[in-house]
Protein backbone atom coordinates (compact mmCIF):
# COMPACT_ATOMS: atom_id res chain seq x y z
CA UNK A 1 0.00 0.00 0.00
CA UNK A 2 1.30 3.79 -0.85
CA UNK A 3 1.91 5.65 1.43
CA UNK A 4 1.73 9.50 1.04
CA UNK A 5 4.81 11.35 2.38
CA UNK A 6 5.11 14.48 3.49
CA UNK A 7 7.35 16.90 1.33
CA UNK A 8 10.67 17.15 3.05
CA UNK A 9 13.82 19.77 3.44
CA UNK A 10 16.41 19.83 0.77
CA UNK A 11 19.52 20.14 1.20
CA UNK A 12 23.02 21.09 -0.98
CA UNK A 13 24.03 18.62 -3.12
CA UNK A 14 27.90 19.03 -1.80
CA UNK A 15 29.86 18.82 1.39
CA UNK A 16 32.11 21.15 2.79
CA UNK A 17 35.85 21.05 2.68
CA UNK A 18 37.33 24.28 2.80
CA UNK A 19 36.27 27.62 4.08
CA UNK A 20 37.36 31.74 4.12
CA UNK A 21 37.33 33.35 6.62
CA UNK A 22 34.73 36.34 6.61
CA UNK A 23 35.39 39.50 8.54
CA UNK A 24 32.41 41.84 10.79
CA UNK A 25 32.40 45.50 10.78
CA UNK A 26 31.25 47.76 12.67
CA UNK A 27 28.91 50.53 11.50
CA UNK A 28 31.22 52.94 11.68
CA UNK A 29 33.62 50.76 9.40
CA UNK A 30 31.02 50.68 7.26
CA UNK A 31 30.07 54.09 6.99
CA UNK A 32 33.71 55.26 6.30
CA UNK A 33 34.12 52.74 3.89
CA UNK A 34 30.75 53.54 1.66
CA UNK A 35 31.94 57.50 1.70
CA UNK A 36 35.31 56.09 0.56
CA UNK A 37 33.48 54.16 -2.45
CA UNK A 38 31.50 57.37 -3.70
CA UNK A 39 27.99 55.07 -2.42
CA UNK A 40 29.27 52.84 -5.27
CA UNK A 41 28.91 49.17 -4.40
CA UNK A 42 31.41 48.08 -7.09
CA UNK A 43 34.20 50.46 -5.41
CA UNK A 44 33.89 49.04 -2.07
CA UNK A 45 37.00 46.97 -0.82
CA UNK A 46 36.21 42.95 -0.37
CA UNK A 47 37.70 42.75 2.99
CA UNK A 48 35.10 45.68 3.92
CA UNK A 49 32.42 42.92 2.66
CA UNK A 50 30.44 40.79 4.75
CA UNK A 51 28.09 38.73 2.65
CA UNK A 52 29.19 39.37 -1.09
CA UNK A 53 25.68 39.88 -3.00
CA UNK A 54 27.15 41.88 -5.96
CA UNK A 55 27.45 39.50 -8.89
CA UNK A 56 27.80 35.91 -9.22
CA UNK A 57 30.23 36.34 -11.97
CA UNK A 58 33.30 33.80 -11.63
CA UNK A 59 32.48 34.07 -7.30
CA UNK A 60 31.14 30.88 -7.45
CA UNK A 61 32.91 27.74 -5.53
CA UNK A 62 34.62 25.59 -7.76
CA UNK A 63 34.55 22.24 -6.84
CA UNK A 64 37.14 19.43 -6.29
CA UNK A 65 36.82 17.81 -9.97
CA UNK A 66 37.42 21.73 -10.96
CA UNK A 67 40.22 21.46 -8.68
CA UNK A 68 41.99 18.36 -9.48
CA UNK A 69 41.63 19.57 -13.06
CA UNK A 70 43.53 22.89 -12.99
CA UNK A 71 46.30 20.80 -11.48
CA UNK A 72 46.59 19.04 -15.28
CA UNK A 73 46.69 22.56 -17.26
CA UNK A 74 48.39 22.12 -20.33
CA UNK A 75 49.98 25.61 -20.97
CA UNK A 76 51.07 25.30 -24.28
CA UNK A 77 50.67 28.34 -25.87
CA UNK A 78 49.35 26.80 -29.01
CA UNK A 79 46.75 23.33 -28.93
CA UNK A 80 46.57 23.18 -26.05
CA UNK A 81 44.84 19.48 -24.61
CA UNK A 82 42.71 21.52 -22.15
CA UNK A 83 41.30 22.98 -25.17
CA UNK A 84 40.45 20.09 -27.22
CA UNK A 85 38.82 19.08 -23.79
CA UNK A 86 36.73 22.16 -23.70
CA UNK A 87 35.62 21.90 -27.93
CA UNK A 88 34.04 18.39 -26.78
CA UNK A 89 32.29 19.67 -24.14
CA UNK A 90 30.58 22.62 -25.27
CA UNK A 91 29.74 20.54 -28.06
CA UNK A 92 28.36 17.02 -26.23
CA UNK A 93 26.14 19.12 -23.52
CA UNK A 94 25.12 22.55 -26.13
CA UNK A 95 25.70 20.99 -29.59
CA UNK A 96 27.25 23.98 -31.25
CA UNK A 97 30.04 22.76 -33.60
CA UNK A 98 32.98 25.49 -33.52
CA UNK A 99 34.06 27.34 -29.94
CA UNK A 100 36.75 30.08 -29.60
CA UNK A 101 37.50 30.42 -25.98
CA UNK A 102 38.06 34.33 -24.47
CA UNK A 103 39.10 36.04 -21.19
CA UNK A 104 34.98 36.25 -20.68
CA UNK A 105 31.87 37.01 -21.91
CA UNK A 106 32.40 40.61 -23.20
CA UNK A 107 35.26 39.19 -25.03
CA UNK A 108 32.92 36.98 -27.15
CA UNK A 109 30.44 39.83 -27.52
CA UNK A 110 33.36 42.32 -28.99
CA UNK A 111 33.75 39.14 -31.31
CA UNK A 112 30.73 38.79 -32.66
CA UNK A 113 29.65 42.22 -32.90
CA UNK A 114 32.65 43.48 -34.69
CA UNK A 115 31.72 40.65 -37.14
CA UNK A 116 28.16 41.01 -37.74
CA UNK A 117 27.32 44.15 -37.24
CA UNK A 118 27.63 47.21 -39.77
CA UNK A 119 26.91 50.88 -39.27
CA UNK A 120 22.98 51.58 -39.20
CA UNK A 121 22.02 48.06 -38.36
CA UNK A 122 19.58 47.35 -36.11
CA UNK A 123 20.00 44.50 -33.42
CA UNK A 124 16.47 43.02 -31.25
CA UNK A 125 16.59 41.51 -28.09
CA UNK A 126 14.91 40.31 -25.07
CA UNK A 127 16.01 43.33 -23.07
CA UNK A 128 19.61 45.00 -22.70
CA UNK A 129 22.24 43.97 -21.45
CA UNK A 130 25.06 46.27 -20.63
CA UNK A 131 27.88 44.70 -22.02
CA UNK A 132 26.02 43.01 -24.94
CA UNK A 133 24.47 46.57 -25.84
CA UNK A 134 27.43 48.71 -25.54
CA UNK A 135 29.62 46.22 -28.28
CA UNK A 136 26.34 46.20 -30.21
CA UNK A 137 26.15 50.29 -30.21
CA UNK A 138 30.52 50.41 -30.38
CA UNK A 139 30.08 48.37 -33.93
CA UNK A 140 27.56 51.07 -35.46
CA UNK A 141 23.91 49.02 -33.94
CA UNK A 142 21.21 50.20 -32.56
CA UNK A 143 19.59 47.66 -29.85
CA UNK A 144 15.76 47.76 -29.96
CA UNK A 145 14.13 45.61 -26.82
CA UNK A 146 11.33 43.12 -28.16
CA UNK A 147 10.78 41.01 -25.19
CA UNK A 148 7.05 41.21 -23.73
CA UNK A 149 5.54 43.80 -22.13
CA UNK A 150 5.22 42.02 -18.51
CA UNK A 151 8.76 41.76 -17.99
CA UNK A 152 8.83 45.61 -17.13
CA UNK A 153 6.29 44.80 -14.75
CA UNK A 154 7.99 43.78 -11.23
CA UNK A 155 4.36 42.36 -9.88
CA UNK A 156 3.13 40.56 -13.31
CA UNK A 157 3.40 36.66 -12.40
CA UNK A 158 3.92 35.32 -16.10
CA UNK A 159 5.93 32.39 -16.22
CA UNK A 160 8.22 33.07 -18.88
CA UNK A 161 8.90 37.03 -18.70
CA UNK A 162 11.96 36.75 -20.71
CA UNK A 163 10.31 35.62 -24.19
CA UNK A 164 9.97 37.69 -27.18
CA UNK A 165 7.10 39.40 -28.62
CA UNK A 166 7.03 37.85 -31.94
CA UNK A 167 4.88 40.58 -33.44
CA UNK A 168 7.38 43.38 -32.06
CA UNK A 169 10.21 42.10 -34.03
CA UNK A 170 7.76 41.52 -36.98
CA UNK A 171 7.13 45.01 -36.87
CA UNK A 172 10.86 45.48 -37.28
CA UNK A 173 11.63 43.52 -40.09
CA UNK A 174 8.73 45.10 -41.82
CA UNK A 175 10.07 49.04 -40.97
CA UNK A 176 13.66 48.21 -41.64
CA UNK A 177 13.87 45.05 -43.61
CA UNK A 178 15.92 41.64 -42.62
CA UNK A 179 19.21 42.95 -44.17
CA UNK A 180 19.34 45.58 -41.76
CA UNK A 181 18.72 43.09 -38.65
CA UNK A 182 22.16 40.97 -38.22
CA UNK A 183 21.08 38.84 -35.74
CA UNK A 184 18.63 38.84 -32.98
CA UNK A 185 20.44 38.25 -29.64
CA UNK A 186 18.32 35.97 -27.42
CA UNK A 187 19.08 36.03 -23.68
CA UNK A 188 18.21 32.70 -21.44
CA UNK A 189 17.43 34.06 -17.60
CA UNK A 190 17.46 37.76 -18.71
CA UNK A 191 19.35 39.35 -16.36
CA UNK A 192 17.69 43.08 -16.15
CA UNK A 193 14.60 41.53 -15.79
CA UNK A 194 14.85 39.86 -12.37
CA UNK A 195 16.61 36.65 -14.11
CA UNK A 196 13.70 35.64 -15.70
CA UNK A 197 13.66 32.93 -18.32
CA UNK A 198 11.93 32.37 -22.00
CA UNK A 199 9.54 29.10 -22.71
CA UNK A 200 10.75 26.67 -25.36
CA UNK A 201 7.40 27.21 -27.27
CA UNK A 202 8.93 31.09 -27.51
CA UNK A 203 12.21 30.45 -28.75
CA UNK A 204 11.01 27.72 -31.37
CA UNK A 205 8.33 30.71 -32.56
CA UNK A 206 11.35 32.93 -32.80
CA UNK A 207 13.03 30.66 -34.75
CA UNK A 208 10.76 30.14 -37.23
CA UNK A 209 10.16 33.77 -37.99
CA UNK A 210 13.65 34.14 -38.40
CA UNK A 211 14.21 31.23 -40.54
CA UNK A 212 11.67 32.39 -42.73
CA UNK A 213 13.34 35.85 -42.86
CA UNK A 214 17.37 34.67 -43.24
CA UNK A 215 17.95 36.59 -39.56
CA UNK A 216 20.60 34.74 -37.20
CA UNK A 217 19.59 34.26 -33.65
CA UNK A 218 22.56 34.61 -31.02
CA UNK A 219 22.12 33.24 -27.96
CA UNK A 220 23.33 34.76 -24.47
CA UNK A 221 23.32 31.59 -22.49
CA UNK A 222 25.47 32.94 -19.45
CA UNK A 223 22.46 31.02 -17.68
CA UNK A 224 20.84 28.90 -19.73
CA UNK A 225 20.91 26.19 -17.61
CA UNK A 226 18.47 28.09 -15.02
CA UNK A 227 16.28 28.75 -17.46
CA UNK A 228 16.62 24.93 -18.41
CA UNK A 229 15.28 24.39 -15.13
CA UNK A 230 12.52 26.75 -15.24
CA UNK A 231 11.36 24.79 -18.18
CA UNK A 232 11.66 21.36 -16.44
CA UNK A 233 9.64 23.08 -14.22
CA UNK A 234 7.10 25.56 -16.05
CA UNK A 235 6.38 24.66 -19.48
CA UNK A 236 4.12 21.35 -20.37
CA UNK A 237 5.54 18.40 -21.82
CA UNK A 238 9.41 19.03 -20.09
CA UNK A 239 8.38 17.67 -16.48
CA UNK A 240 10.08 14.48 -16.80
CA UNK A 241 13.49 15.66 -18.93
CA UNK A 242 16.64 16.33 -17.84
CA UNK A 243 18.51 19.85 -17.54
CA UNK A 244 20.64 18.53 -19.64
CA UNK A 245 18.77 17.56 -22.47
CA UNK A 246 16.20 20.81 -22.44
CA UNK A 247 19.72 22.95 -22.68
CA UNK A 248 20.96 21.26 -25.70
CA UNK A 249 17.26 21.67 -26.63
CA UNK A 250 17.54 25.16 -26.55
CA UNK A 251 20.71 25.98 -27.81
CA UNK A 252 19.43 23.97 -31.27
CA UNK A 253 17.18 26.30 -32.11
CA UNK A 254 20.21 29.54 -32.14
CA UNK A 255 22.57 30.02 -34.17
CA UNK A 256 25.22 30.84 -31.94
CA UNK A 257 26.56 31.99 -28.46
CA UNK A 258 28.11 33.81 -26.27
CA UNK A 259 28.77 32.38 -22.95
CA UNK A 260 30.31 34.24 -19.68
CA UNK A 261 31.46 30.58 -18.19
CA UNK A 262 31.69 32.85 -14.66
CA UNK A 263 28.44 32.18 -14.03
CA UNK A 264 26.36 28.65 -15.29
CA UNK A 265 29.89 26.51 -15.88
CA UNK A 266 31.36 27.58 -12.46
CA UNK A 267 34.70 29.24 -13.18
CA UNK A 268 36.13 32.04 -11.77
CA UNK A 269 37.23 33.34 -15.37
CA UNK A 270 36.37 32.32 -19.02
CA UNK A 271 33.83 32.45 -21.43
CA UNK A 272 33.39 31.61 -25.44
CA UNK A 273 31.51 32.01 -28.64
CA UNK A 274 29.91 29.07 -30.11
CA UNK A 275 28.59 29.10 -33.86
CA UNK A 276 27.42 26.54 -35.95
CA UNK A 277 28.93 28.30 -39.24
CA UNK A 278 32.03 27.08 -40.68
CA UNK A 279 32.78 31.21 -41.85
CA UNK A 280 31.90 32.93 -38.62
CA UNK A 281 34.05 30.40 -37.07
CA UNK A 282 36.46 31.32 -39.14
CA UNK A 283 36.37 34.88 -39.41
CA UNK A 284 36.30 35.05 -35.52
CA UNK A 285 38.97 32.66 -35.24
CA UNK A 286 41.28 35.59 -37.08
CA UNK A 287 39.63 38.12 -34.73
CA UNK A 288 40.55 36.32 -31.57
CA UNK A 289 44.22 36.76 -32.13
CA UNK A 290 43.64 39.89 -32.30
CA UNK A 291 41.90 41.19 -28.94
CA UNK A 292 42.37 37.76 -26.96
CA UNK A 293 44.90 35.00 -27.74
CA UNK A 294 45.55 32.40 -30.18
CA UNK A 295 42.32 30.77 -31.08
CA UNK A 296 42.83 27.91 -28.89
CA UNK A 297 43.49 29.64 -26.07
CA UNK A 298 42.10 32.92 -25.90
CA UNK A 299 43.27 35.00 -23.16
CA UNK A 300 42.75 31.95 -20.94
CA UNK A 301 45.67 29.85 -19.19
CA UNK A 302 45.33 25.55 -19.89
CA UNK A 303 44.23 25.08 -16.60
CA UNK A 304 41.44 27.01 -16.53
CA UNK A 305 40.21 26.05 -19.56
CA UNK A 306 40.06 22.44 -18.13
CA UNK A 307 37.81 23.87 -14.88
CA UNK A 308 35.82 25.14 -17.23
CA UNK A 309 35.17 21.87 -19.32
CA UNK A 310 34.33 20.18 -15.71
CA UNK A 311 32.27 22.93 -14.57
CA UNK A 312 30.02 22.35 -17.81
CA UNK A 313 29.40 18.92 -17.03
CA UNK A 314 28.31 20.00 -13.29
CA UNK A 315 26.76 22.97 -13.94
CA UNK A 316 23.50 20.75 -15.98
CA UNK A 317 23.38 18.71 -13.44
CA UNK A 318 19.61 18.13 -12.31
CA UNK A 319 20.88 17.87 -8.13
CA UNK A 320 22.96 20.80 -8.48
CA UNK A 321 20.57 23.62 -10.11
CA UNK A 322 17.55 22.26 -7.88
CA UNK A 323 19.94 23.50 -5.18
CA UNK A 324 21.05 26.49 -6.79
CA UNK A 325 17.93 27.93 -7.91
CA UNK A 326 16.44 26.91 -4.71
CA UNK A 327 18.84 28.67 -2.33
CA UNK A 328 17.62 31.74 -4.37
CA UNK A 329 13.60 30.74 -3.99
CA UNK A 330 14.73 30.21 0.00
CA UNK A 331 16.01 33.67 0.30
CA UNK A 332 12.57 35.33 -1.82
CA UNK A 333 10.41 33.33 -0.03
CA UNK A 334 11.20 35.03 3.17
CA UNK A 335 11.47 38.40 1.24
CA UNK A 336 7.65 37.94 0.11
CA UNK A 337 7.49 36.96 3.53
CA UNK A 338 8.01 40.39 4.95
CA UNK A 339 6.07 42.02 2.23
CA UNK A 340 9.35 43.36 0.80
CA UNK A 341 8.56 44.63 -3.21
CA UNK A 342 10.53 42.02 -5.50
CA UNK A 343 10.52 40.61 -8.84
CA UNK A 344 8.03 38.17 -9.47
CA UNK A 345 8.02 35.09 -10.24
CA UNK A 346 11.08 34.72 -8.64
CA UNK A 347 14.29 34.54 -10.82
CA UNK A 348 16.89 31.64 -11.09
CA UNK A 349 20.25 33.89 -10.11
CA UNK A 350 19.07 36.72 -7.69
CA UNK A 351 16.60 38.41 -6.14
CA UNK A 352 16.05 41.66 -7.44
CA UNK A 353 14.26 44.30 -4.79
CA UNK A 354 12.00 47.38 -6.25
CA UNK A 355 13.30 50.17 -5.56
CA UNK A 356 10.72 52.13 -6.72
CA UNK A 357 8.11 50.52 -4.67
CA UNK A 358 10.78 49.97 -1.30
CA UNK A 359 11.11 54.06 -1.86
CA UNK A 360 8.80 55.56 -3.22
CA UNK A 361 9.40 59.14 -2.09
CA UNK A 362 12.21 59.49 -4.30
CA UNK A 363 12.57 59.99 -7.94
CA UNK A 364 14.47 58.02 -10.09
CA UNK A 365 16.63 60.75 -11.10
CA UNK A 366 17.38 60.64 -7.39
CA UNK A 367 18.84 56.62 -8.30
CA UNK A 368 16.71 55.10 -5.22
CA UNK A 369 18.21 51.96 -6.44
CA UNK A 370 21.93 53.08 -6.04
CA UNK A 371 20.81 54.32 -2.88
CA UNK A 372 19.29 51.45 -1.58
CA UNK A 373 22.29 49.14 -2.26
CA UNK A 374 24.25 51.38 -0.51
CA UNK A 375 21.79 51.60 2.58
CA UNK A 376 21.77 47.95 2.78
CA UNK A 377 26.04 47.63 3.22
CA UNK A 378 25.81 49.88 5.93
CA UNK A 379 22.76 48.58 7.71
CA UNK A 380 24.66 44.79 7.57
CA UNK A 381 28.38 44.76 5.18
CA UNK A 382 25.95 42.89 2.64
CA UNK A 383 26.89 43.94 -0.68
CA UNK A 384 24.44 43.79 -3.45
CA UNK A 385 24.18 45.92 -6.85
CA UNK A 386 22.04 48.28 -8.65
CA UNK A 387 20.05 47.54 -11.50
CA UNK A 388 18.61 50.40 -12.51
CA UNK A 389 18.51 54.06 -14.28
CA UNK A 390 22.53 54.14 -13.31
CA UNK A 391 23.17 50.74 -15.53
CA UNK A 392 20.86 51.59 -17.94
CA UNK A 393 23.24 54.48 -19.34
CA UNK A 394 22.15 57.31 -21.34
CA UNK A 395 20.99 57.02 -24.74
CA UNK A 396 23.87 57.72 -27.18
CA UNK A 397 22.13 60.15 -29.57
CA UNK A 398 20.99 62.40 -27.57
CA UNK A 399 22.60 62.15 -24.41
CA UNK A 400 19.50 61.82 -21.80
CA UNK A 401 19.34 59.20 -19.41
CA UNK A 402 17.67 56.04 -20.07
CA UNK A 403 14.54 55.28 -17.77
CA UNK A 404 13.64 51.97 -17.01
CA UNK A 405 10.76 50.59 -16.21
CA UNK A 406 12.39 48.71 -13.79
CA UNK A 407 14.26 50.30 -10.66
CA UNK A 408 16.33 47.20 -8.77
CA UNK A 409 18.42 46.25 -6.61
CA UNK A 410 19.92 42.57 -7.06
CA UNK A 411 20.75 40.34 -4.75
CA UNK A 412 23.33 37.83 -6.95
CA UNK A 413 23.88 34.19 -5.25
CA UNK A 414 27.16 32.95 -5.87
CA UNK A 415 26.91 29.00 -6.21
CA UNK A 416 27.56 26.84 -3.76
CA UNK A 417 29.26 29.51 -1.96
CA UNK A 418 26.63 31.03 1.25
CA UNK A 419 24.62 28.89 3.21
CA UNK A 420 20.36 29.51 4.46
CA UNK A 421 21.60 30.95 7.45
CA UNK A 422 23.42 33.66 5.18
CA UNK A 423 20.71 34.27 3.44
CA UNK A 424 18.42 34.68 6.94
CA UNK A 425 21.09 37.39 7.78
CA UNK A 426 20.57 39.38 4.59
CA UNK A 427 16.39 38.63 4.74
CA UNK A 428 16.87 40.30 8.46
CA UNK A 429 18.83 43.24 7.02
CA UNK A 430 16.58 44.20 4.22
CA UNK A 431 14.17 44.08 6.30
CA UNK A 432 15.30 46.38 9.04
CA UNK A 433 16.40 48.87 6.04
CA UNK A 434 12.47 48.50 4.54
CA UNK A 435 11.35 49.61 8.64
CA UNK A 436 13.63 52.82 8.32
CA UNK A 437 13.12 53.31 4.95
CA UNK A 438 11.14 57.02 4.91
CA UNK A 439 14.32 58.49 6.32
CA UNK A 440 16.46 57.42 3.31
CA UNK A 441 17.76 60.60 1.20
CA UNK A 442 18.35 60.23 -2.41
CA UNK A 443 21.51 60.85 -4.25
CA UNK A 444 23.55 62.65 -6.53
CA UNK A 445 26.05 61.54 -9.12
CA UNK A 446 29.48 63.33 -9.04
CA UNK A 447 31.19 61.30 -11.08
CA UNK A 448 29.99 59.39 -14.31
CA UNK A 449 32.84 57.77 -16.78
CA UNK A 450 31.63 57.57 -20.61
CA UNK A 451 30.98 53.89 -20.62
CA UNK A 452 29.18 51.75 -18.32
CA UNK A 453 28.82 53.91 -15.71
CA UNK A 454 27.51 51.77 -12.91
CA UNK A 455 30.94 50.42 -12.59
CA UNK A 456 32.95 53.42 -11.35
CA UNK A 457 30.29 56.01 -11.22
CA UNK A 458 30.46 58.08 -7.57
CA UNK A 459 27.71 59.49 -5.93
CA UNK A 460 27.08 62.07 -2.71
CA UNK A 461 23.82 62.38 -0.68
CA UNK A 462 21.11 65.04 -2.31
Amino acid sequence: MDRKRKKRSWAEPYKIKMVELLKMTSYEERKKALEHAGYNTFLLRSRDVYIDLLTDSGTSAMSDRQWAGMMVGDEAYAGSENFYHLEAAVQKYYGYRYMIPTHQGRGAENIISKIMIKQGDIVPGNMYFTTTRLHQELAGGTFVDIIIDEAHDSQNTHPFKGNVNIEKLESLIKIYGAKKIPYVSVATSVNMAGGQPISMENLRELRALTLKHGIKIIHDMTRVAENAWFIKQREKGYQNKSVKSIVKEICSLTDGATMSAKKDALVNIGGFLAMNDKALYDEASNMVVVYEGLHTYGGLAGRDMEAMAIGITESVDDDHIRARVGQVEYLGNKLLHAKIPIVIPIGGHGIFIDAKRFLPHLKQTQFPAQVLAAEIYLDSGVRTMERGIVSAGRNKDTGDHYYPELELVRLTISRRVYTQAHMDVVAESIQEVFQNRKKIRGLKMTYEPKYLRFFQARFKKS
